[in-house]
């Protein structure tokens, strides 16, 4: 892939006119744009085919986590739109992971286009130890390392096309999995900007260096006065990781 393409661009905005402004500010300069919670909520699918039909690739991150049968049933939904990626909560337990995994082939199948790559989140990367040992998993055996890498195999052995991990988790998970799932990588903040609610960011070129096959950015360029000109000193810096791996 070409340094560029590793990059996905969170549109965290409140709105589809300001989703699709980026876009079009963004396109081919990135390799992705991630539609979340806030704009899928405020949007619906129809700006899942507003990307798309600009010919750029929508990882759509809502994170599903709910019984086999609901999550199964959204995630032959989000393949129906023809997204390129999907998140679930591997937390969500073996039964639903696969019962995904098997709802997306199906349908991809019956449409008759290429699957969506399934991401399992592992911990999300505004939890750090301290959080974890107090709200998320009180009295838990594992630390918060071993938790991660514990759900990166789960993934694995469920058939998930990769995982969503902090950069700071990244070269742990290829360790002990190698090349076996594809790591996106949220939680990147280029060096000097503010971490705002990430506990365990990390710059692109550390992350790339670690192992990384993708990473998100939001903010750093979505909010900067020259979000393009961002983006390509991303890119510069995953090319140069990249390059010296």
């Amino acid at each position: 892939m070409e340094a560029a393409e590793r990059l996905i661009v969170a549109l965290d905005v409140p709105n589809g006119d300001e989703a699709v402004d980026l876009v079009d500010l963004l396109r081919g300069h990135v390799g992705a744009f991630k539609v979340g919670l806030q704009l899928y909520t405020a949007e619906g699918p129809e700006i899942v085919y507003s990307i798309a039909s600009r010919g750029e690739r929508v990882f759509l991150d809502l994170k599903l986590h709910d019984i086999p049968n609901t999550m199964a049933g959204a995630a032959a939904a989000a393949t129906k739109l023809g997204v390129w990626m999907l998140t679930v909560h591997v937390a969500a337990g073996e039964a639903a992971l696969c019962a995904v995994r098997s709802a997306v082939a199906e349908e991809a199948e019956a449409e008759g286009h290429p699957a969506p790559l399934i991401v399992g989140v592992t911990v999300l990367t505004s939890i750090d130890a301290d959080t974890m040992a107090s709200c998320i998993a009180p009295g838990s055996p594992f630390t918060l390392e071993e938790l991660v890498t514990e759900r990166a195999e789960v993934a694995a052995r469920c058939g998930l096309d990769g995982v969503v991990a902090s950069p700071l988790d990244v070269a742990r998970i290829r360790q002990a999995l190698g090349d076996r799932l594809t790591i996106v990588t949220p939680g990147v903040r280029p060096a000097g900007a503010d971490a705002l609610d990430q506990k365990r960011p990390a710059t692109p070129s550390s992350a790339i260096s670690a192992g990384a096959s993708y990473l998100v950015v939001g903010r750093p360029i979505t909010r900067a006065s020259d979000p393009r000109g961002v983006a390509d000193a991303i890119a510069r810096e995953i090319d140069d990781a990249l390059e010296a791996k």
